[in-house]
């Protein structure tokens, strides 16, 4: 199931997207939090906006590398241990936004990669019952401005600036991703051509992990890592994350 949130110019709402992605038919309440039915309105997929199809009440929790060539292009190694950092909820934004570069940085970078939405509380879950907190999947941009991640020496302020972190097109529920392929264009050019298969630690580890530090709730995200092929991206260009079996998230870079 395909779940997107939308707006025909009123008030969000949220949506069953069709197996094409062309048609969306429109459902009450927010399926992380309450039972959802059909209105009987339906729109094409091209006649509304999409929005984030997650807005997390709580936290956004990322995954610093955990794909070994992602890891040897920064000149590291992998951690033993997954390395998590926090991106506030703030910097969550939805498929067509732009990516507003700040003033601050000279040196923006996109990250393409899945990112899991948690659908349950939870907390010191093992991993074979992480995959029973997981609501869905969709696709993220993990923005960094990588100067100031060097300058600052840690990666709150480069990973958390305003439209850092957009999410999109929409939620897939039912999917198995332990080998996806993952695709980032920039102006549609390839420049990540990566597999989740590749990931050193899967969905399920990453979540039983980062449930031991902190406890999930329901809208809370977890972005998985990325690929080797990061880069900067410039206003004026445009970057596209692709997942195999959910979706392309586009977005616009643009200059304050």
């Amino acid at each position: 199931m395909r779940i997107a949130r939308f707006t025909t110019g009123e008030d969000p709402v949220y949506g069953l997207v069709d197996g094409a992605g062309e048609k969306i038919a429109e459902v009450t309440g927010d399926p992380l939090y309450q039972r959802i039915e059909l209105t009987g309105a339906t729109h094409l997929v091209e006649d509304v906006r999409l929005l984030a199809p997650v807005i997390p009440r709580s936290k956004v929790v990322g995954i610093g590398k955990n794909y070994a060539d992602h890891a040897a292009e920064m000149g590291s190694d992998v951690p033993e241990e997954p390395l998590m950092f926090l991106v506030p909820n703030t910097a969550v934004s939805g498929p067509g936004d732009p990516i507003v570069y700040p003033r601050q940085t000279q040196e923006v970078h996109y990250e393409g990669e899945l990112a899991v939405v948690i659908g349950r509380m939870c907390k010191d879950v093992e991993p074979e019952d992480a995959l029973r907190a997981v609501f869905g999947y969709t696709c993220a941009n993990d923005v960094t401005a990588r100067d100031l991640q060097r300058s600052d020496g840690q990666w709150a302020r480069a990973k958390g600036f305003d439209t850092f972190c957009p999410l999109g097109p929409w939620i897939e529920t039912d999917l198995d991703v332990a080998s996806l392929a993952v695709t980032t264009r920039l102006d549609d050019e390839v420049v990540q051509d990566g597999s989740t298969a590749d990931m050193v630690h899967g969905v399920a580890a990453l979540v039983a992990h980062v449930s031991a530090a902190f406890t999930l709730l329901p809208g809370d995200v977890i972005l998985t890592g990325t690929p080797a092929g990061v880069g900067p991206m410039t206003p004026g260009q445009r970057v596209e994350v692709e997942i195999e079996g959910i979706g392309v998230l586009a977005n616009p870079v643009v200059r304050r």
